[in-house]
């Protein structure tokens, strides 16, 4: 069983990838890639000698067997398809350019309750402004929002307290990219201005933010993490980015991704973990959890495709909130998988992720997966009403801190119930994310510009796409099919279900509430003694440990977010972990 999401990547890495008859186009007859089979050129390696046997060799690695009549019957069309290819991959087609088949995660005929948009936080007396600038950076959002509509706090003083701490400390853990103090100064100024005015743009008014390397900001360099896009400057915001500008949220800066969304190592450095510096934060969303965690931000925007949020909050001990697939804009965002990107909030306390969710839920016509729907979020629902599933297996396969968070859901009153987890073998799901992004990215790897990636293992980007294109289109509708019954099978398993809780990484969870554009809640539930590890979570020798937090997580039904950030902010509040500090950075 596959327990973290570096095992699922590493291990359909190691399965090999299947192989399609026509394989061979691309590819130089000496067995080197042809650097010019990219878009906007054709090569003569466009159209090598196909034999009868050279069908007969892709067959093995089709795992399909022709007859020699039926091999001879093909290769007049195979011939054929090796044109039309070249004619395809001479199209230019840019990033933001998604397909016509658009993934829904709603099942027909199943509906969706409709939802106001009304933000009711749990009743609590906020303390008064803390002495010290350290107390204020790593207060929450909602305590800075109220420090600053009663006066006691100023954006431009919030602003300038991070941008401190970000001088100060991100030579140590390269959270950010690219800093924009001068764009901060200007929009904190224009926040306080706007209160002193009477207007109050809601819960973000004022707060400062970080946002992921992969949003489009006007004017500001949006990299994706990655060499070959390291000067790319867009011409307009992404939707978010505009969402947040008009929220009153002050932008610091654009927080460090893997390159092309993958790992914790971009084109500059690789993005540390605030709780061991000798380890990398994981990722994707690599620099929005470090920043968060060190306290040099109030909060910050990652994605997810499958687990970029959830990881990198598991390591740095933040709060990380995947909403469900469509309920936010990923217009402006860099399409890594287009059935699978997701964008949501990375905090230090649950509660924040309603508060950032509230300003960034809303349909949007540019992107083509976007869902119409609200978002209400009420801190004070009835837990005693909620039904919350466990799989006993996983927590028997956990570890004490696992455990821990079990007993404080039973604390807090819900009913517990044993969840039967489906018994369907989805791991093949993960080719599509393999497919798309190689499609995604096509011309790094037919113009060999993907060597210019810093990372180059066999589970790196470089040779997963590689290997992408010798998946069948035949088998990959067939794991589409298989997508859909894992819909419907984990639909009827959530009957009678709020919420379901467990580790991170047990079982399938991680790739099969991806597959289906369900939620996911990641939060800290306590802490251990471990190694320094590596982005695939292989430990490094030497012995020496180090205390880093560990987490659960909340999974719900689709465009439950609200009722699941309620469940966990309660729960939050029982494990009584999420205020401790990395002590490099207090």
């Amino acid at each position: 069983m596959k327990t973290n999401r570096r095992d699922l990547l590493r291990g359909a890495a190691a399965t090999g990838a299947l192989a399609g008859t026509v394989a061979i186009a691309g590819c130089d007859r000496s067995g080197t890639r042809d650097k010019s089979g990219a878009a906007g050129g054709q090569s003569s390696s466009m159209s090598p000698d196909i034999t009868e046997n050279t069908i007969a060799e892709a067959e093995k690695l089709q795992g399909v067997s022709f007859t020699p009549a039926e091999r001879a019957m093909m290769l007049e069309d195979l011939e054929d398809n090796l044109q039309k290819l070249a004619n395809l991959r001479a199209m230019e087609m840019p990033n933001n350019l998604a397909p016509a088949c658009v993934f829904n995660p709603r099942l027909p005929g199943k509906s969706i309750k409709a939802q106001r948009n009304t933000l009711s936080l749990k009743d609590e007396t906020p303390p008064p402004l803390p002495e010290s600038d350290v107390d204020i950076a790593y207060a929450s959002v909602r305590q800075q929002g109220v420090w600053i509509r009663s006066g006691a706090l100023t954006s431009v003083r919030l602003t300038n307290i991070y941008l401190q701490r970000l001088s100060e400390y991100d030579a140590q853990l390269n959270a950010f990219i690219t800093p924009t103090p001068d764009l901060a100064r200007k929009q904190a100024v224009d926040a306080d201005k706007d209160l002193a005015r009477g207007r109050d743009r809601g819960p973000l008014h004022g707060i400062p933010y970080g946002l992921k390397d992969l949003a489009d900001t006007k004017g500001v360099a949006t990299t994706w993490g990655a060499n070959p896009y390291k000067d790319r400057i867009p011409e307009e915001d992404c939707e978010v980015a505009r969402k947040l500008r008009l929220a009153g949220a002050v932008l610091l800066g654009k927080t460090a991704c893997g390159a092309i969304a993958y790992g914790d190592q971009w084109f500059g450095a690789r993005t540390r973990n605030p709780w061991n510096t000798r380890e990398g934060s994981s990722g994707s969303s690599a620099g929005s959890a470090a920043a968060v965690a060190a306290g040099l931000c109030s909060f910050a925007i990652g994605t997810e495709t499958l687990g970029s949020i959830v990881s990198p909050s598991e390591r740095c001990g933040t709060v990380g909130l995947r909403p469900t697939f469509g309920r936010v804009s990923r217009a402006g965002m860099m399409a890594l998988c287009w059935s699978l990107d997701k964008v949501g909030p990375i905090c230090r306390s649950v509660e924040d992720t309603a508060l950032v969710l509230s300003e960034l839920n809303g349909y949007d016509a540019d992107d083509p997966a976007a869902s119409r729907i609200g978002f209400t979020y009420d801190g004070a629902i009835d837990l005693s009403a909620l039904t919350v599933g466990y799989v006993p297996q996983w927590f028997e396969e956990g570890d004490g801190a696992d455990r821990e968070a079990l007993d404080a859901m039973t604390a807090l009153g819900v009913t517990l119930k044993e969840f039967t987890w489906p018994a369907i073998d989805i791991e093949s799901l993960i080719e599509i994310l393999f497919v798309e992004s190689a499609a995604a990215f096509q011309e790094l790897t037919l113009s060999g510009r993907d060597d210019e990636l810093v990372w180059q293992d066999a589970e790196a980007w470089p040779n997963t796409w590689r290997k992408a294109r010798f998946i069948s289109a035949v088998d990959l509708v067939q794991m589409d099919r298989l997508r859909r019954k894992l819909m419907q099978e984990l639909n009827a398993a959530f009957e009678g279900f709020d919420a379901l809780i467990g580790p991170h990484y047990a079982g399938s969870a991680l790739l099969a509430t991806n597959m289906t554009g369900g939620p996911q809640l990641a939060l800290r539930a306590g802490f251990a003694q471990t190694p320094s590890r590596t982005v695939t979570d292989e430990t490094t020798l030497g012995g020496e440990t180090f205390r880093t937090p560990r987490g659960i997580s909340l999974w719900g039904g689709l465009f439950q977010e609200g009722s699941l950030i309620a469940l966990g902010a309660a729960l939050e509040r029982e494990l009584g972990v999420s205020r401790e500090r990395p002590p490099q950075f207090s």
